[in-house]
């Protein structure tokens, strides 16, 4: 266990996954936690990754930084999902094994197993069959780290840890419609749906404003509005969800995860 002292650097602390690891550790008593913005550190550029390192000499590493999204980002933007995850992985847990890290815990999903995996999926599962091939490039791209994180214990006696959660949701979540995780996408499609439906445009206009789609936001017409949601599957009368709906999924919330991510630590 580390002393509450410790310097964590956690990578993503404003997301979803990076936000309640950061406020889970804070309220056991950890006074040494390190965080960047985007801004404030590109985690795709290498030179800016390894001088960060250098400067701040972490003695642990949370990596729940990550490009993500939902069905309808991870068709369109494959090159993306696979390249950024891959790049962002190599920098950090390079860096981390460059600088004598103690541990580091990677973060990833329970997309990274087949596609036809029995339920509940075992973690020998992995590898087994094809993957989904929605998300088949981000999938790729984390079971890369987990096993760049196996291969570093294996021959260099690193204490790395991949966590692969469910369906997380929680606080500083993502509610853009095309790159979401599926409940908040399904929570903003009911919610936009029902201001439509009851004509309730001042909501509708000001959901739009918060998070503008492809665009267009408060400021268009309400049939530029109608348009672009119903692209979406977002109607007065209904909300068309993606996929088949055959798949299971359980959902987890993210301070649980937090929670249990705290035990390695």
């Amino acid at each position: 266990m580390l002393d509450k002292s410790s310097k964590i650097y956690v990578a993503g602390h404003r997301g979803l996954v990076g936000s309640a690891i950061w406020n889970n550790l804070m309220q056991r008593g950890f006074t040494n936690l390190v965080g960047r913005t985007h801004k404030e550190l590109d985690l795709l550029d290498p030179i800016a990754v390894r001088e960060f390192f250098d400067n701040e000499q972490p003695d642990a590493v949370v990596l729940a930084a990550a490009h993500v999204g939902g069905i309808m980002a991870n068709l369109q933007y494959r090159a993306d999902f696979i390249y950024r995850n891959l790049q962002i992985q190599q920098n950090v847990i390079g860096e981390s094994f460059r600088h004598g890290v103690k541990k580091l815990l990677f973060l990833g999903s329970t997309c990274i197993y087949p596609r036809e995996a029995m339920q509940p999926m075992k973690e020998e599962a992995l590898l087994t069959s094809p993957l989904e091939y929605t998300n088949e490039p981000y999938a790729i791209a984390k079971i890369a780290g987990l096993k760049m994180c196996e291969s570093f214990n294996l021959q260099y006696g690193t204490n790395y840890i991949a966590v692969m959660p469910t369906n997380l949701y929680g606080p500083n979540d993502n509610f853009h419609l095309e790159n979401s995780h599926v409940l908040p996408a399904m929570i903003r499609k009911i919610h936009l749906a029902k201001c439509l439906n009851t004509n309730d445009w001042e909501a509708v206009r000001k959901d739009i404003n918060l998070r503008p789609v492809e665009g267009v936001d408060g400021s268009c017409t309400d049939q530029e509005i109608l348009d672009k949601l119903a692209k979406f599957g977002i109607t007065p009368q209904a909300v068309t969800l993606w996929g088949t709906g055959k798949p299971l999924r359980e959902f987890l919330w993210s301070e649980e995860m937090a929670d249990a991510a705290y035990m390695y630590y």
